[in-house]
């Protein structure tokens, strides 16, 4: 018997009394995954992504270990329902323009304490002082320094859309804008290196792109290291008693680890290992977080069909951003159909001795956004259920 086959006969025992669709995750895999991420981080603490765990129970799992320190999340909203439920250290990733909850922060001292929120603007700054609505107390705020990588004068650009300060400059000069303004404080910067964490660069039957990535991310590791080193000795410049540097990703905790200018590493999609995350050479995890349907028709040889299942993930559309049918080993989409929102054939020989009722198990392409499927999460461990939590779903909190 595979380890697939045997993972597939643990999670069908383990669930037999509940009937699909569900969601699990594999206790055993989570905190592999996190012993992992831990290793990899090379004595830096994780700060864990919550938009890839969704789950408080888990949140509050991951944290109990050594090497795991605070949050980083990605609304206000959450930010601040997470600082209420007893989470106090919470780094909102993203800006954003939620008014009310500036108001909620900033009349709080507790929330104030426990939040630290995302600004690459001043118009960011104008948004929060006014939806103070009288509050006095003095936010925290973290810069967000653009990583992509420019070639060829800007007129190549490899990364993500991001924050508009790129060099060490304009960071200090907001750096200066923000000391120079009563009621914030300058705690924090923040670097995503998605086009390094977030791709891949050992995609099955594509060795010409695999290793056009892996030259890429090379030199964009070089380069924004350096350039990373120079924001913070210009931030520092302005704000010396800078809290923390966060940078890295999944997909290269080891890598930005290893920079001196970095004091903790963001992780969080590495706790499930979502099917995005099998094209690594940086690191192999264990795939935790699956889901099942149940197959509802026997169209004919060689055809089960299983009811839902059409889940794609966010990003530019295409066959990565699908779920993937991961067990029973063998069973792949109808091209002619796909994963459907309230059926999905399925084609290969294992079909044949799937029965009525029995599960198929399925990896999301990308982690949390399976939570928003599900209102709550089996845990496993070996071949029993041995909880069963709430997604934020399941505690009827959508937050975006």
């Amino acid at each position: 018997m595979t380890a697939r086959a045997a993972d597939r006969a643990r999670y069908d025992r383990a669930t037999a009394h509940l009937d699909a669709p569900l969601a699990i995750v594999d206790l055993d895999a989570f905190d592999a995954n996190a012993d992992d991420l831990v290793r990899r981080a090379a004595g830096k603490p994780v700060r864990v992504a919550s938009k890839s765990v969704r789950c408080r129970a888990l949140l509050e799992r991951v944290l109990s270990r050594d090497g795991f320190q605070g949050i980083m999340s990605f609304t206000l909203a959450e930010s601040l329902w997470l600082a209420r439920s007893g989470f106090e250290d919470v780094l909102l990733a993203y800006p954003c323009a939620d008014r009310s909850g500036f108001a909620e922060l900033a009349a709080d001292p507790k929330l104030a304490a426990a939040v630290t929120v995302m600004v690459d603007d001043v118009a960011h700054l104008d948004l929060i002082d006014a939806a103070r609505d009288g509050g006095r107390e003095e936010v925290r705020v973290c810069l967000e320094l653009d990583t992509s990588l420019r070639l060829l004068g800007g007129r190549v650009r490899v990364g993500a859309r991001r924050s508009p300060l790129h060099s060490p400059a304009q960071l200090a000069e907001l750096a200066r804008a923000v000391a120079r303004r009563p009621g914030f404080r300058l705690v924090g910067i923040m670097a995503y290196e998605g086009h390094v964490a977030g791709v891949g660069d050992a995609v099955a039957g594509r060795p010409l792109r695999s290793r056009a990535v892996r030259l890429m991310q090379a030199a964009a590791r070089r380069e924004l290291a350096e350039r990373r080193a120079a924001v913070v000795r210009a931030v520092r410049a302005v704000a010396p008693d800078l809290e923390f540097v966060n940078g890295g990703g999944t997909g290269s905790v080891q890598h930005t680890a290893a920079e001196d200018a970095v004091t903790e590493i963001a992780a969080g999609s590495g706790l499930y290992v979502p099917r995005l995350f099998d094209n690594y050479t940086s690191f192999t995890g264990r795939p935790a977080a699956l889901f099942a349907q149940p197959v509802v028709r026997r169209p004919g040889v060689g055809v089960v069909t299983v009811l839902g299942g059409g889940y794609p993930a966010s990003g530019a559309a295409g066959p990565d951003r699908l779920p993937v049918p991961y067990l029973p080993e063998g069973l792949k989409y109808d091209p002619q159909e796909g994963p459907g929102e309230v059926q999905t054939p399925l084609l290969g020989s294992p079909a044949d001795d799937l029965l009525i009722g029995d599960k198929v198990w399925f990896r999301h392409a990308k982690a949390g956004e399976l939570c928003e499927r599900f209102d709550t999460l089996h845990l496993i461990e070996g071949d029993a259920v041995t909880a069963t939590v709430p997604t934020y779903r399941g505690e009827g909190l959508t937050f975006l």
